[in-house]
């Protein structure tokens, strides 16, 4: 411990460098985008103040055997700039990082790993309609290296204050290194990947039910197929950051890197193998919901059927009367029964019986 006081009494605002002082404050290129700068030596914090830049940061970690873990939210080119020169960062894996919507995915370039990952977030919602938001994504990116870790963040979900801050709270973990804090971020991901995954079975299992349920007459009391497009497209996305993370966690879990510590490389495995049980309920997903469509439109083309089969029940009983007045609505002086007295009556009970028997024939069949 005598060591880690002698190293948090090194860093402080005013630091040596080549016989000179400066002010870590006034450093040039510090980034408006950073959320938080530390050192760790030994799984421990060495400095938490908003004094202390990237630069500063990497000095410190490389000095003293330790690492930096630099947050960042949203940078832009000119912010992340600075920061990448000073890290020694692929202008490929910048470019990426200033730039959202990246395809999850893991690579190396020289002595630093680039991951991507899709943090997905759960919209909570009273009912599903047509135009309901279920998932929310955003991206974390994360660059590891032999004595620095940086995350850039996009998309106002997925903070990982808290994620630091049990970190923190688990020096033993954290002592590992930049590694450490890659599984945790992926494990952070992953959890999360679970809790959505829960949540949209019960949106499916409510859609299903109310397309299924007992009684239901054509869509006036179930589900239209709007909401269940909707549903779909939701999975979809929520597929989109599942599927493509498969890779990049086998590659962690399986595959000797010398970035990744060995002891952190067993807890990628169970990362991977939640991803996978997450992936087939992804999967299940929008399988069950082609089914919980096609279901849906058959029975919206049942409905339609049956009406168009009473409309044409009706107008089969409606065209008797129509047929008999037409006959008798024609200007001729000679007509069976025209003069007779009991002819009115006569035909209104032929009209009225041959109503009744179409009434009752297409009942019993089943169209009315």
């Amino acid at each position: 411990m005598s060591m880690i006081r002698d190293l948090r009494a090194a860093v402080r605002p005013t630091l040596r460098k080549d016989g000179a002082t400066y002010d870590t404050t006034r450093e040039a290129g510090t980034s408006s985008a950073v959320v938080d700068c530390a050192v760790y030596y030994d799984g421990v914090r060495l400095r938490s103040d908003e004094g202390l830049t990237p630069g500063a940061a990497i000095r410190q970690a490389r000095r003293d055997g330790g690492f930096a873990w630099i947050g960042l939210h949203e940078p832009t080119e000119a912010e992340f700039a600075g920061i990448a020169a000073k890290f020694g960062l692929h202008p490929l894996a910048v470019e990426d990082a200033v730039h959202a919507h990246q395809r999850p995915k893991l690579e190396r370039y020289d002595d630093t790993l680039f991951a991507v990952f899709k943090t997905i977030h759960y919209v909570e919602h009273d009912e599903l309609t047509a135009t309901s938001e279920v998932v929310e994504t955003g991206e974390v990116m994360c660059f590891t290296g032999r004595d620095f870790f940086i995350t850039v963040r996009h998309g106002g979900q997925g903070s990982l204050r808290a994620l630091r801050h049990r970190l923190q709270d688990d020096p033993e973990l954290l002592a590992k290194g930049p590694s450490a804090v890659l599984h945790a971020i992926a494990d952070h991901v992953v959890d999360g990947y679970i809790a959505v995954a829960d949540a949209v079975q019960d949106d499916i299992d409510e859609v299903e039910t109310e397309v299924f349920s007992p009684g239901r007459r054509g869509v006036s009391r179930g589900v239209d197929s709007a909401r269940i497009y909707q549903l779909k497209r939701e999975v979809l996305e929520f597929k989109r950051a599942v599927t493509p993370l498969l890779r990049p966690m086998q590659l962690l879990s399986e595959r000797p890197m010398r970035l990744v510590d060995p002891d952190i490389q067993k807890y990628f495995r169970d990362v991977a193998d939640h991803l996978a049980r997450v992936h087939e309920q992804v999967v299940g997903f929008d399988e069950l919901l082609n089914s919980i469509l096609q279901a849906n439109l058959a029975q919206a083309s049942v409905a339609q059927n049956e009406d168009m089969r009473k409309i044409t029940s009706w107008a089969a009983i409606i065209a008797v009367p129509t047929m008999v007045c037409g006959v008798y609505g024609m200007n001729f002086d000679y007509m069976p029964e025209l003069r007779w007295k009991f002819g009115y009556p006569l035909v209104l009970g032929v009209t009225v019986g041959i109503c009744f028997a179409i009434h009752r024939t297409l009942k019993r069949n089943g169209w009315l």
